[in-house]
């Protein structure tokens, strides 16, 4: 897959995003909250050699709702989350 990053072994692989020559694995991390009791969950964007990472953007009270909030976002739409993160 390329790069290891923190939160890796809680990410799980949601796609590809491809454009032209550029190809980014998208991974969904998701973390238990304890003081809340919920579930929030974070994307990440992994190239060869480059990873960018949404901050905590999803919360929700099971791990599936996450799945489901980030399955509602386009590949557009995530190109555009991706474009706004900084390398």
């Amino acid at each position: 897959m390329g790069l290891s990053f923190p939160g890796q072994e809680r990410a799980r692989q949601m796609g590809e995003l491809r454009r032209g020559n550029q190809h980014w694995n998208v991974l969904l991390e998701t973390e238990p909250d304890a003081t809340l009791g919920t579930v929030r969950g974070r994307i990440h964007f992994v190239g060869m050699d480059r990873h960018r990472v949404t901050s905590w953007i999803f919360m929700e009270w099971q791990e599936r709702e996450v799945q489901e909030r980030f399955a509602e976002f386009s590949a557009a739409e995530l190109w555009q989350f991706l474009e706004a993160l900084p390398d």
